[in-house]
């Protein structure tokens, strides 16, 4: 039985993951207490449902004192065989905040002496356990519905099992570093493509500004030592029973430099790795 824990702060999305993992067939369950968890899958065993897919959902509506005994309970799964991975979701304050405000919606933990502010802060206490256990984190801050259901298709439903699923993102410094990143390289320090008025419109995707990128000694040698570098180490990690590893691109905008290079390492890692995926953070189109 392959069994995702989909947890993470109350308006990042978790419900949203949850809905496209039952759109694949996933056996979804929102909420469960976590006392119940092992329970659950004993259940699930017992029913000989083993075969299937199963998504729980956790979140901070679990008192403290199941929050904080929230290692016991993964080692209940280990000790009945069930393999497991924690998903857990994130975003910036000011984008909870938002959220909240557009959709009027209650923040589990505000009553009438707790304001939202508070109450997120709160939560992110609560939920430290969790986070520190996940295999991979996603930051939804600048990511929409749809953005999310893809990625949630893509990263985690459609990984093989046992397998590394690796994710390049190219980012712009302007918009500050993503969060949810295992490895950042700078490359600010290559030829901008955004100085020549024909390609400043255009992206790392485009043939004139990879045509001027592969042209420039310097783009050639960090791709090249950014390879060099991901071939040697990842296989680290990979022993080390790491599902999921997220590197992040970045230039000052977002849009040449780190888009090119990324595409490029997508390219040459999909060569041995079936579950590639790209993000362009900061790519409007």
């Amino acid at each position: 039985m392959k069994l995702l824990i989909i947890s993470g702060l109350s308006g990042a999305g978790k419900s949203i993951a949850l809905q496209a993992l039952e759109d694949l067939d996933y056996y979804c369950v929102d909420n469960l207490p976590l006392a119940l968890l092992p329970a659950f899958a004993r259940q699930m065993l017992a029913s000989g449902q083993a075969a299937q897919d199963v998504a729980v959902g956790v979140d901070a509506r679990n008192d403290a004192e199941e929050l904080q005994a929230f290692q016991y309970s993964l080692d209940q799964l280990q000790s009945l065989g069930v393999s497991y991975e924690i998903i857990f979701l994130e975003a910036a304050d000011n984008t909870l905040l938002q959220r909240f405000s557009e959709t009027r919606r209650k923040h589990p933990l505000t009553d009438a002496g707790t304001p939202l502010t508070d109450a997120i802060m709160r939560e992110r206490k609560l939920m430290e356990k969790i986070d520190a256990a996940a295999a991979l984190h996603i930051d939804t801050s600048g990511t929409n519905v749809h953005q999310l259901r893809a990625l949630i298709r893509g990263r985690v439903a459609h990984r093989p099992a046992a397998q590394l699923s690796m994710m390049f993102v190219s980012f712009g410094y302007k918009n500050g570093i993503p969060a949810d990143v295992d490895y950042v390289f700078d490359v600010r320090c290559l030829p901008n493509p955004h100085w020549d008025p024909r390609l400043r419109p255009r992206d790392g995707r485009d043939a004139a500004v990879i045509d001027f990128l592969e042209q420039q000694p310097e783009v050639m040698k960090m791709l090249a030592d950014i390879e060099n570098f991901l071939q040697t180490w990842l296989p680290a990690f990979a022993v080390e029973n790491r599902s999921y590893m997220t590197i992040a691109i970045g230039c000052t905008g977002g849009q040449h430099r780190s888009v090119y290079l990324a595409e490029r390492l997508a390219a040459v890692f999909r060569q041995d790795c079936e579950n590639v995926q790209i993000r362009h953070r900061d790519v409007t189109s």
